[in-house]
């Protein structure tokens, strides 16, 4: 065994001399600048948080240009979650992104306590609020009312492609707290970082999850979304990397993420409804409880840190500060009230346009036009779609099995079968039946499935365990070990960047996490042991 490296300390203030001006976000997300750390760091000004013991990064408070026309959330995340060789570059990243992002919420409201001492309160309060709330919802339900979030399936499998970019990194911003789990202060944090991690448990770790999730229903990372999908994925990133300057914000945003929202509740009990996977969602329920879950570490974390800081209402001020980095980016409510079937139609025809183009025969005329002229010849998607309908080839409203297009998509010689995903046929099949789609019919049922009230997905369950199908014979059901079952380096040979975000969900990062567990476990906190050593520093 390899003896542990001291926790490196939290860093002071940089020396305020030798900054320059602001650089724009777009061009340290592609890495442009190759000049040392502090020159790109934007000129500071008056310290937002001025207490005595403050290790504040003075130059990421200062006012910021205006982000919605410089940021480029989207690079800014790829290049953290999966960064090259120039660590420093992802730290002034993850440094000038979150100074534009503290800007923005600094003059912000928040439901916080006025000092520390009443957050053990307020998280019961706040979580008695969901508990009441989802109840209430439950009474509505029974009585009738209709789903509140999705209305379909492909409205509730939109909405888990819409956050997949965030739901992605999960744990993230916590990752720079793993360095110093040797630390009785930090130790809460670290340990909510590995248990996001499924403590190297493949059913367990959050993001490979989620990852399954997306594969079961034909969905992918989300990579056509538009930018600002990316901006709290981005956020998340970027405090995992800049923990040492930045804690009382980590400790703030943690304290944030990990209470229970309504939200939660109803998503599960609505996916459970639709048929689709819940035990992402419900799996958060339970680890994130306000008696010994990660609700309860948060609050924990804000009391045992505040010692570092001379400062208590500096110290405060900048966890309240981080706390509301939560309400940037898109947030779940928002991403499905920004569903519109008819939309998310016209992009999915779009991208397939652009592929099909010349690649039809021209047996037939629709509205005056071959198939191909239709694609390539820069008329609106739209209209193409108007022109099939005209012609009676797409009957909305209806059974889609009477509409020749879908014939085309499913059943005995399908001539166009493989060119849609199984989310984009969903989303095909519930636009074609309308309002008849609440039912949440999967497109690929059977003629018995069609004739039956819908199953949720764990009366499913139970009906396969009677009859003895495995789940992962069931469509749409994500099968955690899949393709997991391969040879594992060692976590010293891999190092220990395979435990970052961008890695632990991989087979040597769930056999590097086991170690580290197992080593805590065993007496050995803070050092190396089972192959696995202490981490050196934030590895981004």
């Amino acid at each position: 065994m390899t003896a542990a490296t001291s926790p490196t300390p939290f860093i002071s203030p940089p020396d305020r001399t030798n900054a320059s001006s602001p650089v724009p976000l777009s061009a340290v997300a592609s890495g442009a600048s190759s000049a040392p750390a502090q020159a790109n760091l934007p000129t500071p000004g008056p310290q937002r948080y001025a207490c005595s013991d403050d290790r504040y990064l003075a130059a990421v408070a200062s006012t910021a240009p205006a982000i919605a026309s410089q940021a480029l959330f989207r690079d800014v995340y790829h290049s953290l979650l999966h960064p090259r060789a120039d660590k420093n570059a992802a730290r002034r990243r993850a440094e000038l992104l979150l100074g534009q992002a503290i800007d923005r919420v600094a003059q912000q409201p928040d439901d916080l306590p006025d000092s520390p001492a009443g957050l053990s309160d307020w998280m019961e309060a706040s979580a008695r609020r969901a508990t009441c709330a989802y109840q209430a919802y439950l009474a509505s339900r029974k009585e009738g009312a209709p789903r509140r979030y999705f209305s379909n399936r492909a409205h509730a499998l939109n909405f888990l492609q819409s956050v997949a970019p965030t739901k992605l990194v999960d744990g993230s911003w916590l990752y720079g707290t793993l360095r110093h789990r040797a630390d009785p202060r930090m130790s809460g944090l670290a340990q909510t970082y590995l248990e996001e991690l499924g403590n190297g448990d493949e059913t367990k770790n959050h993001v490979l999850l989620y990852k399954k999730l997306l594969d079961a229903n034909g969905l992918t990372c989300g990579a056509h979304l538009p930018d600002e999908y990316f901006e709290q994925g981005a956020i998340q990133l970027a405090l995992g990397v800049v923990t040492q300057r930045m804690l009382p914000e980590v400790i703030g945003f943690n304290l944030g993420y990990e209470q229970l929202p309504l939200h939660l509740l109803i998503t599960a009990f609505e996916l459970d409804e639709l048929g689709i996977d819940p035990y992402y969602f419900t799996l958060h329920v339970t680890v994130d409880n306000t008696d010994s879950g990660h609700a309860k570490k948060a609050i924990d974390a804000v009391a045992l840190n505040a010692s570092r800081y001379g400062d208590a209402a500096g110290y405060w001020r900048r966890v309240r500060t981080g706390y509301r980095l939560n309400d940037l980016g898109l947030g779940t409510t928002a991403a499905i009230k920004a569903f519109d079937v008819d939309a998310e139609v016209l992009r999915i025809f779009t991208a397939k346009s652009a592929a099909g183009a010349g690649a039809h025969s021209d047996y037939c005329r629709i509205g005056g036009r071959t198939v191909n002229e239709w694609l390539g010849g820069g008329e609106p998607v739209g209209a193409f779609l108007g022109a099939l309908e005209a012609k009676g080839w797409i009957v909305k409203g209806a059974d889609p099995s009477g509409s020749r297009f879908w014939q085309l998509l499913q059943g005995e010689r399908a001539e166009m079968f493989g060119v849609f995903t199984d989310y984009e046929l969903q989303v095909i099949f519930d636009w074609l039946r309308g309002d008849h789609s609440a039912d949440g019919l999967r497109f690929d049922a059977s003629v018995a499935e069609r004739g039956a009230r819908a199953r949720s997905f764990r009366s499913q369950a139970r009906l396969d365990l009677r009859t003895h199908t495995p789940a992962s014979k069931r469509k749409g059901v994500h099968n955690p070990a899949l393709g997991l079952r391969t040879h594992a380096l060692p976590a010293s040979e891999a190092g220990v960047d395979v435990l970052s975000p961008g890695h632990h969900w991989t087979p040597e990062g769930l056999h590097a996490t086991q170690s580290l567990v197992h080593a805590e476990r065993g007496g050995f906190s803070g050092s190396a042991a089972h192959g696995v050593h202490a981490p050196q520093g934030p590895r981004v």
